[in-house]
């Protein structure tokens, strides 16, 4: 059996893992580069195999980084199964049509306003390229074997990172794999606990957090800090927000601060019609999470909602104090940079962040402190305040990500490190050898490995 690394190595984004054993060709996780304009253009090229020579595609998770690929890859010519769970399918529904209508409206305005190299700027699939993709969604519980090709056995179990999240076991030609997909954290105030991982020869495993802790101080106190001080300078509190997890466990926060008087009866907008569907999705999943049904209605009517764009150019037009959660949550794209665009000049208001900035992103050029950020083809002035909140990612950091693989007593041959910047990656490699005394590598991207006999292949 050979593993090849396609994405995900070197960096966070993009990951797709090739397996290929005796006629049979899987790809576990099919993501779109994000972030560095380098990596970007990585989603524009040919991919080093025939997708239509697929037998089928698995899906750890929703997230674009991890599923975003997919229509490309069917435009491409692959027209087989593609695996996933309950949860993710129902996401994928939300989140592929709104990459492709990002995408169209990001090369919309590039020739509008003149800001491309390539006249004209095209998307990198359209909305007609995931409708002929959603049918091959193939959902299948947790904990449920299925075979994605003949003579393999494949299971999924929780994460907790996201809805649907899930790990991969995976066991073909005598050898079993497990790919961890993005693990989440193992209190998280709303996911349930990533379940542990089953036995496996060879274990793929994220390093997002693999060099870092998350802050431990309360992060109800201090989301509260943020918008009491931003209240009380009368600004508006913008929160660029993953539209799946992170929007919902902000609201259920805010939802509680609210009811508990802790923070002043402030309007909150959700900005994101993706959003808003995640949010009413996340009450059908009630088995996924750890909050009433209850607490999900009351969640659910703590916002405004922002359906239309009318809607959205609205909210620019207020005055604050206000909170305004809108996707994405790198600000990568979406109706977020607007906000930005009215509200990064103006001292009173803060921006603040709840997760994860990848490098070459509008997120990590503000937290790390810009005085200034290109927004639709024009520099923007930073002079409100910055803030970030890394007590709420969805991500395990490197002392739960220990936690979790010690709780799956696993005795590996090889544990590839992937889904982490360079310094994660390899801080986390070493400390998984140390602990375990695991053979642990840090894949080189594109690399390829023969499993089995544990050495690199050309």
């Amino acid at each position: 059996m050979r593993l090849r690394f396609l994405g995900g190595t070197e960096t966070v984004t993009g990951s797709r893992y090739l397996i290929e054993s005796e006629g049979t060709r899987l790809l576990v996780d099919c993501g779109l580069f994000q972030g560095f304009k380098k990596l970007r253009q990585r989603n524009w090229a040919a991919p080093p195999f025939d997708p239509a020579s697929l037998n089928a595609v698995v899906l750890t998770h929703a997230h674009i980084d991890h599923s975003g690929y997919l229509p490309r890859l069917a435009k491409l010519g692959f027209n087989g199964p593609v695996y996933c769970t309950p949860g993710t399918a129902d996401l994928l529904q939300l989140l592929l049509p709104d990459s492709a209508y990002l995408q169209a409206e990001d090369a919309k305005r590039a020739n509008a306003y003149g800001y491309t190299r390539h006249h004209p700027a095209e998307p990198l699939y359209t909305l007609d390229d995931v409708e002929r993709c959603l049918p091959m969604l193939r959902p299948v519980a947790f904990d449920q074997t299925f075979a994605p090709a003949d003579g393999v056995d494949a299971t999924f179990s929780r994460a907790g990172h996201i809805l649907g999240s899930a790990s991969l076991a995976l066991q073909l030609a005598g050898t079993s794999i497990a790919f961890s997909g993005d693990v989440g954290r193992l209190n998280d105030p709303i996911m349930k606990a990533p379940a542990p991982l089953s036995r496996a020869d060879y274990v793929v495993v994220e390093s997002t957090y693999g060099d870092r802790r998350h802050a431990g101080a309360d992060v109800r106190s201090a989301l509260a800090q943020v918008v009491n001080e931003t209240a009380e300078r009368h600004g508006v509190v913008v929160v660029p927000s993953f539209a799946v997890g992170r929007a919902q466990h902000l609201l259920h926060l805010l939802d509680q601060l609210r009811r508990e008087r802790l923070i002043p009866d402030l309007p909150i907008y959700l900005d994101s019609p993706m959003a808003i569907d995640a949010t009413k999705l996340f009450c059908r999943h009630g088995a996924e999470h750890r909050i009433s049904e209850a607490e999900c209605r009351s969640m659910c009517g703590a916002a405004k909602y922002s359906q239309s764009a009318d809607d959205s150019k609205a909210i620019d037009r207020h005055a604050g104090p206000m909170i305004v959660i809108s996707a994405s949550g790198m600000a990568t794209g979406g109706r977020v940079l607007h906000h930005l665009r009215r509200f990064l000049p103006d001292e009173r208001n803060t921006v603040l962040f709840v997760g994860y900035q990848g490098g070459g992103t509008r997120g990590r050029a503000l937290v790390d402190g810009a005085d200034e950020v290109k927004i639709h083809g024009q520099y923007v002035k930073v002079r409100a305040r910055v803030a970030q909140l890394p007590g709420l990612s969805a991500h395990a950091d490197y002392a739960e990500l220990i936690e979790w693989l010690r709780e799956s007593t696993l005795t590996p041959r090889q544990v590839f490190v992937t889904h982490g910047e360079p310094a994660a990656a390899d801080a986390f490699r070493r400390r998984l050898r140390d602990t375990f005394g695991w053979n642990t590598v840090v894949p080189d991207d594109g690399s390829s490995w023969e499993l089995g006999k544990d050495e690199r292949q050309p």
